[in-house]
């Protein structure tokens, strides 16, 4: 069989729509490991990139810092955390929320750093506070970079989230790891093809928000 074989044998089989081990309930697992493991990510990476990139401090700490969590092995600090930490979902937070802090942390401090000096000057110069000129200036003219280290997280956390099934959860990771197990191959191909539409569906819902949030004169700009 191919693997579009193998796609239509496992999509069409309605006991994998119902149920514990229901697509539908896998999907959500999956979606709400992405969710949470970027929630925390942001809340860690946003405040200090953007206070970094701001002041135009700790740019080369930022970037060893960075360097060194892209370095660790994601499914080895899996086993680690497992091994200390026992089942639950910390064991899978933790690894996901190192892979996802450095691109939101970098590029949050580049998009920052990178704004044109001169509105931010002008705004200086009229005495508005520091705080008021990162959020009314810098930040929405850094936007579109910023959800750019945004999306690459996301997509980055739904690709490897499905480690998650491999200390007991559940996930889309689940087709994959039972699958192996089973040699069902038809969940292998499954929770592939599953973990890819995620992505994609990460991506576009980034884009739209991108639309929405990212001013016409912003896009503009960097269309130019």
């Amino acid at each position: 069989m191919n693997v579009l074989n193998f796609m239509q044998s496992f999509f069409s089989d309605g006991s994998h729509w119902h149920g514990r081990d229901g697509i539908p309930q896998r999907v959500w697992e999956h979606v709400q490991y992405t969710a949470e493991a970027l929630a925390i990510a942001s809340a860690i990476g946003l405040p200090v990139g953007l206070v970094t990139g701001h002041t135009r401090r700790g740019g080369n700490a930022l970037a060893f810092l960075s360097a060194g969590a892209r370095a660790l092995p994601t499914f080895g600090l899996l086993v680690l955390m497992f091994f200390w930490l026992g089942i639950g979902i910390v064991p899978v937070m933790i690894p996901l929320v190192v892979l996802a802090v450095p691109p939101v942390l970098v590029t949050t401090y580049e998009a920052v750093r990178t704004v044109d000096p001169s509105p931010v000057d002008a705004a200086r110069g009229m005495g508005m506070p520091e705080a008021r000129i990162l959020f009314q200036v810098e930040v929405p003219a850094a936007l579109p970079l910023i959800l750019s280290g945004l999306r690459s997280a996301t997509v980055q956390i739904v690709s490897t989230a499905t480690i998650a099934a491999y200390v007991s959860l559940g996930g889309v990771g689940r087709y994959i790891l039972d699958g192996l197990y089973q040699h069902d191959y038809g969940k292998v191909v499954g929770g592939a093809a599953l973990t890819a539409v995620l992505a994609l569906l990460a991506l576009l819902l980034f884009w739209a928000v991108g639309r929405v949030a990212v001013s016409p004169g912003v896009r503009r700009r960097r269309a130019a």
